[in-house]
């Protein structure tokens, strides 16, 4: 038994590869994956900057759309939606045999469209209606205008990956969008059992920015802890709202919990364990997105174990010391998100730079 199957079998925990390309799908590796437990896909525009930026797999299609005469934008929505739909449909057993609890792939909303609530819905439905795949889930921020986009689309029925979310406040507000969602479903008389949703809370940044403040205070028994200890209480927060009445009201017709993803997982740290934030945020009802190093080291070495709910306590009393040390963790976790927004939104904008500047040449 791999590890990946190992760590869904004995902790309830399904790992997802932060990564598509072409490349993968082709060369049977993303299939051997599968095969070795791996559950599900995402992606994002940085994760198509560079599959598509990097490979000549891509070559023959760029020509033959360019000569068509598609933009640039039109090509990359073909070629992104070509990979997506083929990794969905490789995964497409998996969620037929789990009943749709794993076998996801996810296509993220045009980042430009962040703080655009018509617009990230009417996106978000043309991508679902495109790509035609049940274990499609189509990713939306966890921004102030994102927030009602999940809500509305949760309730037409479409899978969202909600994404972006760095504090205890976007949780809750993507937890009960869903729930809201799903209520709206359920009162037009759509069926709950039918829709699934993950909430992407994302790791390893918050210590990249936290440590240098925390270096800046004098203060090193913090560093490397912030971001574990956030994740435990937004995961405590997620047995809070997914245990009460509210919620097993639709849990009695079907409904599946939203379970937490952790994004960013990777080591940013070279000082740091290269699977810091795996081991230590290993529990049920979970979703570790790893890139293609993490989720080899996690082949190669991880110790499988429930560890997630342990010391939440003391999690909250290292987040509780932060403003004491004059760090404001309400506003690196707003700046966060602001900037993971716009590093998608260049990363898309770059994307389409160099599909312009390979178009007249492949063409």
């Amino acid at each position: 038994m791999s590890k990946l199957h190992a760590i869904f079998d004995q902790q309830g925990q399904a790992i997802w590869l932060d990564f598509i390309s072409r490349d993968l799908l082709i060369t049977g590796d993303l299939a051997d994956l599968v095969r070795q437990g791996l559950r599900g896909v995402t992606s994002n525009p940085s994760i198509f900057e560079k599959a598509i930026g990097e490979s000549s797999a891509y070559d023959a299609d760029i020509a033959a759309l360019a000569a068509g005469g598609a933009d640039t934008f039109a090509i990359y929505d073909t070629l992104s939606r070509v990979d997506v739909t083929a990794a969905a449909d490789l995964l497409r057993p998996l969620y037929d045999a789990s009943r749709g609890q794993d076998g996801f792939v996810s296509l993220e909303v045009n980042p430009d469209l962040a703080f655009d609530t018509p617009g990230t819905v009417a996106e978000a439905r043309r991508l679902w209606q495109l790509v035609d795949r049940p274990n499609l889930m189509i990713k939306v921020p966890a921004t102030a205008a994102g927030i009602p986009a999940i809500r509305q689309l949760i309730g037409e029925g479409i899978n969202v990956n909600a994404t972006l979310m760095f504090s205890l406040a976007d949780y809750e507000n993507v937890a009960f969008a869903y729930i809201e969602g799903l209520e709206r479903l359920q009162a037009a008389g759509g069926a709950v059992d039918r829709v699934a949703s993950v909430a992407s809370f994302f790791v390893s940044r918050i210590d990249t920015v936290v440590d240098k403040q925390l270096a800046a205070a004098g203060n090193q028994d913090l560093q490397g802890q912030i971001a574990i200890a956030n994740a435990k209480l937004a995961y405590r927060r997620f047995g809070q709202v997914f245990g009460g009445a509210r919620w097993q009201a639709l849990a009695g017709q079907g409904a599946r919990v939203q379970r937490p993803l952790w994004a960013s997982t990777s080591s940013k740290n070279p000082a740091y364990s290269d699977l810091i934030y795996v081991d230590t945020l290993i529990g049920p009802d979970t979703v570790n997105t790893l890139p293609l190093n993490t989720l080899a080291a996690l082949l190669d070495h991880t110790v499988i174990a429930r560890t997630l709910d342990q010391d939440v306590d003391a999690a909250q009393a290292q987040i509780d010391r932060l403003a004491g040390l004059g760090i404001d963790f309400d506003q690196v976790t707003a700046d966060l998100q602001t900037a993971g927004v716009a590093a998608f939104a260049h990363s898309f904008r770059s994307l389409l730079q160099t599909l312009a500047a390979r178009t007249p040449t492949l063409a």
